[in-house]
This record gives C-alpha cells, structure tokens and sequence, in this order.
C-alpha cells in the first residue's frame, strides 16, 4: 500500500471528527436538516470516477443549499489559476454560448485561489474584486464559496451562485457547506487515487504493447507506428510521433499517429531549433502553447497547444523523440501525465535498442548466410556450369549431325546467360547495405536482383519518366520498402513463374496531384478467398500515411489469373 493510500483512512478519520465538532452546539433548525446533510455526504462519496464525483458534489450542493447554479473550480499544479471547472445548473446551450471556461487568474475567483478562505456575499457584483460576467452569462447575485482541501492541500474552491427564492445565503449555508466540502475532500482523494492507480496502468499496459511490437521482429516502421499510437491514446492528445534524427541534422517525423498524418510525416525539426538541442541533450520539454512558444519554429506548431516532447533515452544514448501534442486551447498536461509519459518514453527507448539489438542479429546472420551462399554459387555451381558447358562444346565439335550440333551451340548459350544472372545475383548477395546506391532507379534494380535469388528467376522491369530526378526521398525510400514487400509475398505465396515490375513517375492522382505508382504483377495463383491479408495491409498503411493508396487485381495469368498490386503515393 502506497503512503497516500495509507494515509487516506487517518484523513477520513480527521475530516469526520472536524464535521463532528462543527455540527455540535448548532441550533435546532440546523441540527434538523442533519439528516439532509448526511444523505449528501452519503451521496458524494459513492463513486470513485474523478469527473462524475465532482459532478455530484456540485448537485448535491447545490441541492442541499437551495441554489439555482453550483460549480468546482480545480486549482492547477501551479496554484495560480484554474485547470478544470465544473458546473451545474448551466445548461449546455448556455455553456456553448459561454464559450471558453474561466483560468481563475483574476477577478474573485483568483483572489479565493490565493487566499482560500470562506466567502459570503449578497450581491457578487458589488464586490470591488468582480471583473464582470463574460457575455451570454446567466444573471447572478448572492454568493457563497468554500475551499475544497484533499488531504491537507487546496484542490479547489465549491462555488454556489442565485439561492432560491431570491434570498441570501446564510450561516447555516456556510456550515453546511463547510461540512460537504470537507466530505467532498475526501471522496475526491479517493477518487484521485483511484483515477492514478488506473492511468498507471494504462500507461503499463501501452509500454507492454510497444515492447512486444518492436520485440515481434516485424517492420519497424509499423514497430514505430505503433509507438506514436499508443502515445496518443495515452497522453488523450491530438497526435502522436515519433521523431528520429535526420541525416542533414535536426529530428525528422518517422512515425504519426493522427487524423491526417500525411501534414506531418516526412517533416523536419531544423537543428536549429532550441527544442532539437534539449532533446539530443536528453532533456524533456514540456509546452504549455506550442503556438506561442518561441523555442517551437515549426509551421505545424500553430495548430497545437500543450504538448510533451520527451527523449527516447536509454543507457546514456538519445535514440529520438517522443511528442504528444493536444489542440490548441486543451488542457495542460498534470505532473502526472508528465510522470507516466517520461517512464513511457524511456521503456520504449529501451525496447527500440532492444529491438535494434535483435535486428542487428539477424542482420549479421543473413549476411553471413548471404556471404555463403555466394561463395557457394562462386565456386562450385559457376564451376560446375564452366565445366558442363566444355564437355557440351567438345560433344559439338565431335558431331557430324547438324541439328545436334545446333541444339548443343543453345544450350551453351544459355548456361552463358544463366552464369551472366548467378553473377548478378552474387554481386547482389556481397554488396552491404552501406554500399547501397542513392538514386531509386538503381535501388529498385537491387532490390530485383535480390528477390532473383530465391525465386529462381529474375523479374522483369520497366521505368517511366525520370523517376530519380521525381521521387522524393521520404516517397522513395517507402516505395522501396512497398516493393520488397510485395516481392516477398509473391515468392512466398503465389508461385509465380513471371513477375513485372513497372514504376511511372507520370501519374496524375484524381484530386490532380503528381504521383508516382509502383505495380508488381505476376502470373501465380491469385488471393485465395480467406488468406492472410497482412502483407497487403502494410502496403496500404504506408502509402495511407503518404496521401496515396494501395490495392491489389488481376495479374500476368492467362484469363486475369495471377495477382497485380498496384501501390500509389504522391511525388
């Protein structure tokens, strides 16, 4: 049991002998709505969601006091102006009407932040500290405000407005009040400690997916997704990404979790952004207005309001960033939010080296299976095939048949062809992923060349337009990854015997937009009706977060047998 919850009992023991000794000595008309009060207190500590508690005691005071209106204010972490207000008594037209809730940093509800003490008033607007009601404001006169105390710290004040039948409120309100706020304290302790224990684990149980999703040994852009997503859902913000460092300097947005993740992915935060700085340092930044900030550059910064940017730290090594925005106008993240978000962080830095641990394994492991396999086809099939192809050129000369002679000279010629692609395919297997070409025409010919070797056949392939000179860096390096996918699908489920490749950099989508489109087709056996469709949900995810699309028909097979899929993102 953690110290709060142990000491919640002693608070409660404390709050029902301080409500004890202020109902003793009371006159009888109080004393007689005793009961009314206790049916109150009974019905504010009944629940333990945060939210609806304060809901309740706002009703139940106001209902216990005879007022039209009743409200919360929730002091920030700050102590100096509100986070939450909560209301009854306001309708939801007048609260749209309203518009944007009070931050209690002036004017009679400020003045009761700093000194949280008991107010009684016959008519609130005389008060020399009231600034007036904003428009659209429903009229009010007599009020009465107490503070709200959890565990011996201000949470708020309980405001009531308007008592019924146009009379003020009076001493036996302020008591009866003083009594519920006390109860209130402590059903919003508990309430407090419950809503904790269950963010935990939410925040837990988001560190557990990511860490299986990165560990599972899939596609790390999907690993990375799935990391923004959850961020997302956690921290309740409108976005989430992962940013990674980019080669020309500052952070580049990998991963977006969003409604529209195509405005963002692909971005670059400039290494000249002080918020670059602290993040490589391993420092959190924490933006009460991304709009207003000065340390946030960014074009997309206007939109946001309170926002987390947190390093993916772990064993003194910045791997990247995590950051979760919320919408310009949102609430401000709690210390506690802050808290879960900066374990989160550094439990999905680790799984990320963990994961990149894992990946550099199975890298070294292909490549040495890659270097063997090449030193094999070296030096006995090309072997093998010399010496096969001398004894047919000897058995040509020792002919006398023509058609004999003719047959073997093509057989010679193709093991000259066939020798020529084993060539390819061992340079193909050699060449380290450090050597790799920039331009995309030349990245998609290895990518060919590699998928040559286990399927026994080299693909054929067409360029349109100047696709190195087109193609974006971000578009290009997802239209690699979407050939290799589907590349792989064909080797593994279609038993194809023929496979195109077509990449035109000429396409115009519908909205008008330039695009480039990269189509696989084959001659296999098709989708079966009920296959496994993950492959194909890759390959539209990455072109979805592109702005493009992805989708799959008839293929190379005689009768529209076979499979084509037809992948699509703009330039």
């Amino acid at each position: 049991m953690s110290a709060q919850q142990d000491q919640a009992p002693h608070d409660s023991l404390d709050a029902t002998s301080e409500a004890t000794r202020s109902l003793q000595g009371l006159s009888t008309e109080l004393t007689a709505r005793v009961p009314q009060l206790l049916e109150a207190m009974r019905s504010v500590g009944s629940g333990l969601e945060l939210h609806s508690t304060l809901d309740r005691i706002c009703e139940t005071a106001a209902e216990l006091a005879g007022a039209r209106f009743a409200a919360i204010g929730v002091v920030d972490d700050e102590g100096e102006g509100l986070s939450d207000f909560v209301t009854y008594g306001v309708t939801e037209a007048q609260a749209a009407a309203i518009g944007k809730l009070p931050g209690g940093r002036k004017g009679l509800l400020g003045a009761l932040i700093r000194n949280p003490e008991p107010v009684r008033l016959a008519d609130v607007t005389a008060d020399p500290r009231f600034e007036g009601f904003p428009p659209h404001h429903p009229p009010m006169r007599t009020f009465l405000g107490v503070p709200i105390r959890v565990q011996g710290k201000i949470f708020g004040n309980l405001y009531l407005t308007e008592k019924r039948g146009g009379e003020e409120f009076n001493d036996y309100d302020l008591h009866m009040l003083r009594v519920l706020a006390t109860e209130a304290g402590i059903a919003i302790g508990n309430a407090r400690l419950y809503e904790a224990a269950r963010q935990r684990e939410r925040w837990i149980d988001g560190s557990v997916a990511v860490t299986t999703a990165l560990l599972s040994g899939g596609d790390v852009d999907d690993a990375l997704s799935v990391v923004a997503e959850q961020a997302r859902r956690l921290a309740d913000s409108a976005a989430g990404m992962v940013l990674l460092p980019a080669e020309e300097g500052g952070l580049e947005i990998a991963a977006v979790s969003a409604d529209n993740p195509a405005e963002s992915l692909g971005k670059v935060v400039p290494a000249e952004s002080p918020i670059v700085a602290l993040l490589l340092d391993g420092e959190s930044v924490f933006v009460n207005d991304s709009a207003t900030d000065p340390r946030m550059i960014t074009n997309m910064s206007g939109q946001y309001g309170p926002s987390m940017l947190l390093p993916l730290r772990s064993g003194g090594r910045v791997m990247g960033a995590l950051a979760t925005p919320r919408l310009h106008g949102g609430k401000p993240f709690t210390e506690a939010e802050r808290t879960l978000a900066t374990q989160f962080a550094s439990q999905a830095a680790l799984a990320l080296m963990m994961a990149e641990s894992q990946r550099d394994r199975e890298r070294l492991a292909v490549f040495e299976d890659r270097d063997r396999i090449a030193r094999d086809l070296h030096d006995l099939v090309i072997q093998r095939l010399f010496a096969t192809g001398m004894m047919l050129e000897s058995a040509q000369r020792r002919s006398v048949v023509p058609e004999v002679q003719t047959g073997v000279g093509k057989a010679v010629d193709e093991l000259d062809v066939t020798i020529q692609e084993i060539r390819t395919a061992i340079f193909a297997l050699q060449q380290g992923p450090a050597e790799a070409p920039s331009g995309l025409r030349t990245r998609v010919l290895r990518e060919i060349n590699m998928a040559a070797v286990p399927l026994g056949f080299k693909p054929a392939h067409h360029f349109v337009g100047p696709v190195d000179a087109l193609v974006g860096e971000l578009t290009g390096k997802n239209l690699i990854a979407a050939l290799r996918e589907a590349l792989s699908n064909a080797f593994r489920h279609s038993d194809a015997s023929r496979i195109e490749v077509v990449v035109d950099a000429t396409v115009t989508l519908a909205d008008g937009r330039r695009a480039v489109r990269l189509t696989v087709a084959d001659d296999g056996v098709g989708i079966p009706e009920g296959g496994r469709r993950s492959g194909l949900r890759n390959l539209r995810r990455r072109a979805e977060a592109l702005g493009g699309s992805s989708s799959y028909g008839p293929g190379l097979g005689a009768e529209g047998g076979g499979t084509a899929v037809v992948w699509e993102a703009p330039l």
